[in-house]
């Protein structure tokens, strides 16, 4: 699909360039970050251009690019990077990995990251600017919008919409027995049970588990 230059020079645009070089057809050439935040030449073998900089290296019509910030300011950080390279005419480039089982006829969006391991079940849809890390399942009738960040292992249950700038933290399960929205901007923190819709910005943390004052050739194990 021709070249690409992945924004960022952290470990997300490391793994991205890990993806990309070798599960698709994109040839990544170079990174790009801000000027203020540039402090080296290269990055994984490759030229780190500023972005003020980028169209005199590569003008839109000459690559796509791909915005690997993490979910800094509940995904709001990449959410202004992203909206600043499509203003500037330049294509996002997503990326769904050979490994992830992907049953939805609706692709995803641009600038998406799907690792291994995930399973998308039939009639997902994926908005832009969307990362799943590797190992979730995604059910059926899910609407996963604009800007989101869903880590690993994590279950959502068909028929569940989770609304932009969503966090939703490792081993979470989404699931209600009925449908279930994630208003804008929640996090869900790691190893959360959600049962039922939550308000826009809102936080949900787990109980803790705690030491027992017990040795553990007292229990019955």
């Amino acid at each position: 699909m021709g070249p690409l230059v992945i924004v960022g020079a952290g470990s997300l645009a490391k793994l991205a360039h890990y993806y990309f070089c070798r599960d698709s057809r994109y040839e990544v050439v170079a990174f790009a970050v801000s000027a203020a935040l540039r402090t080296e030449d290269s990055f994984m073998g490759l030229p780190v251009l500023t972005l003020e900089d980028l169209a005199q290296h590569y003008p839109p019509a000459s690559c796509s690019v791909f915005v690997a910030i993490g979910y800094t300011e509940m995904n709001r950080a990449r959410e202004r990077v992203y909206q600043a390279m499509k203003r500037q005419g330049y294509t996002l480039a997503s990326y769904v990995s050979s490994h992830c089982t992907y049953l939805s006829d609706t692709p995803p969006g641009d600038n998406c990251l799907i690792m291994e391991d995930n399973t998308i079940q039939p009639f997902v849809r994926i908005g832009n600017n969307v990362i799943l890390w590797s190992g979730n399942h995604i059910g059926h009738d899910t609407i996963i919008d604009d800007h989101c960040f869903i880590t690993s292992h994590v279950v959502v249950a068909g028929f569940t919409q989770i609304k932009p700038f969503c966090f939703v933290g490792g081993n979470a399960v989404i699931s209600g027995g009925r449908p279930i929205t994630l208003g804008a901007a929640t996090l869900i923190s790691a190893g959360c049970v959600v049962h039922r819709s939550t308000e826009p910005g809102s936080v949900y943390a787990p109980v803790r588990s705690r030491r027992l004052r017990i040795h553990s050739e007292q229990t019955n194990l």
